[in-house]
């Protein structure tokens, strides 16, 4: 039975076509391994240098290796999808474009509504991961900074602004509006300095591990290390904002998938033999939540190494910021193209050509989260999203494989449907396990959203006004 009329129009469709042919006010710059270091500079980071060693001290003990392979296994079965539609649609907007395409507007519209919020508070978490190491390293120089610059209201006597957070996340935004080019340089450099240290850190780490730290091996039960993959997991999903950048790949539909794959088995590789060392060096109860890697090289007589391992976290969790920043910009400035959003904001630079208006205002946001909440309230606010937006996507790659079999992809999803269908049942499982806050405040903004949508963006969506697109010439702003 066809479906009415007002169904049709209720979950109508962005076609492909009109995809491929929307013009871009972004600039085409990025080549496979600068895309590769992105997507490698958003998966490690703070899950090396902060949450290994925070789960394995109270969630997880010595089978946080084990968290890190089960979210990384959700996340990999879901990356196999990512790269199909970042053959197929190399554009802006990852998940939300893919749900619009597939799915419908409305499904788009939640992913990418969602993704706002949910990268915006991973760059304050992320940020403020930075302020902790910068504390560390402070202390090991003996330097004492004021009390009141050192962390959020409610997080310690004193305490004001976590500066060093908010400062973080406003450079982010500083370098993001010098031009992709010149951005993905810089993150390129810092990319290669954080695998240095992190290759470091598992060389010598090697010759301090200690058989007997590993026992027992599940402290907390095998629920442990499950309640670990649920909070290590926003530590193995970069790739997801990485490949918000499609639009600025010189050669998106070859370069792309292989950008997801490639930075995600060498981000997993190298978590795994971290967490081998860092549960091998210490045991579980005596590892230091917050900065971990540092305090167990110190605890074995090596504090210079601890501090220079604190010195390239500092500049290595830099690259996770850029990263998530990078992508939540590329979403809000998709969505504001389609009409979603006022287009306003998908304004561009004339020279450099990147959404500056969109790139300030997130700087601005994820510096308040960063410096005013402290980091369990921020943190409340991530990973929901991600996951819907992995089971949207997984959901998606099932439907348009059997809806159009015959288009040209550049990558296929092996074993379809199985892989897609691994990446959705981890996926769910994953968030059964997330705090009910996590429930209520994603519900909060989840009506906020409904409300936008409803009173907003359907009226003003350019499939709602006829499917034109702004040529790129005239989305562009001094």
């Amino acid at each position: 039975m066809p479906a009415s009329p007002v169904m049709r129009d209720l979950f109508r469709r962005k076609p492909i076509e009109l995809v491929e042919e929307e013009g871009s006010g972004l600039q085409r710059a990025l080549g496979l391994w600068q895309l590769t270091a992105i997507g490698v500079g958003g998966i490690i980071g703070a899950g090396i240098f902060s949450l290994a060693g925070a789960v394995a001290h109270g969630t997880a003990g010595p089978a946080v290796l084990i968290s890190f392979l089960i979210a990384g296994v959700a996340s990999a079965a879901a990356a196999m999808s990512y790269a199909e539609f970042a053959g197929l649609i190399p554009k802006a907007g990852s998940a939300y474009t893919y749900g619009y395409v597939v799915l419908g507007e409305p499904v788009g519209w939640f992913i990418g509504w969602d993704l706002l919020l949910e990268y915006t508070a991973i760059v304050a978490v992320v940020a403020i991961g930075i302020s902790g190491y910068i504390e560390f390293l402070l202390e090991q120089l003996n330097i004492h900074l004021p009390v009141w610059m050192m962390g959020a209201p409610g997080t310690g006597d004193g305490h004001k602004i976590d500066l060093f957070a908010a400062l973080l996340c406003l450079l982010i935004a500083f370098l993001l509006n010098m031009g992709i080019k010149a951005a993905a340089r810089f993150e390129s450099v810092v990319v290669g300095i954080k695998v240095v240290v992190v290759l470091v850190v598992i060389v010598v780490g090697a010759f301090y591990i200690k058989s007997g730290n590993y026992s027992p091996y599940f402290p907390f039960g095998f629920g442990g290390a499950v309640t670990g993959a649920s909070t290590v997991f926003f530590a193995v999903f970069g790739y997801d904002a990485m490949s918000t950048a499609a639009e600025e790949s010189v050669d998106a539909k070859r370069h792309m998938p292989k950008a997801i794959i490639y930075s995600l088995v060498i981000s997993m590789v190298l978590y795994v033999l971290v967490c081998l060392v860092l549960t091998g060096m210490q045991k579980y109860t005596e590892i230091n939540p917050e900065s971990g890697l540092s305090s167990a090289f110190a605890a074995v007589g090596l504090s210079g190494l601890g501090s220079l391992i604190a010195a390239g976290a500092i500049v290595g969790i830099m690259t996770v910021l850029f990263t998530f920043m990078l992508g939540v910009t590329r979403v809000w400035y998709s969505m504001s193209r389609d009409g979603l959003l006022p287009q306003w904001f998908a304004k561009t630079h004339p020279v450099r050509k990147v959404p500056t208006r969109i790139t300030w205002i997130v700087g601005v946001a994820s510096a308040v989260f960063a410096g005013l909440l402290p980091i369990a309230q921020v943190a409340e606010l991530t990973n929901i999203g991600i996951l819907l937006a992995f089971v949207i996507v997984c959901a998606a790659v099932i439907v348009l494989r059997y809806r159009q079999p015959d288009l040209p992809r550049t990558f296929r999803t092996p074993f379809m449907p199985f892989i897609p269908l691994i990446g959705i049942v981890f996926s769910l499982w994953l968030i059964s396990y997330l705090d009910p806050v996590t429930w209520l405040r994603f519900a909060a903004w989840f009506v906020l959203g409904f409300v936008i949508y409803f009173g907003y963006s359907r009226r003003h969506s350019l499939l709602a006004r006829g499917g034109n697109h702004p040529p790129a010439e005239s989305t562009s702003v001094s």
